[in-house]
């Protein structure tokens, strides 16, 4: 997927939401959202330290 598609999905999805949920609501998805990128980050750099220290 092009980059600039990506980014409209994003935002599209965003708008969606927000005319879908609460804020109460949307404050939730954002703080659990974040967690989940923050996470798989974790994982993926870890993945590349342990692979990288393998060779």
């Amino acid at each position: 997927m092009d980059p600039r598609e990506l980014t409209l999905f994003v935002s599209a999805v965003a708008n969606t939401l927000y005319e879908c949920l609460p804020a109460g609501q949307l404050a939730v998805l954002a703080a659990v959202l974040t967690q989940l990128g923050d996470t798989l980050e974790t994982l993926a750099v870890q993945a590349a330290f342990l692979e990288k220290e393998d060779r």
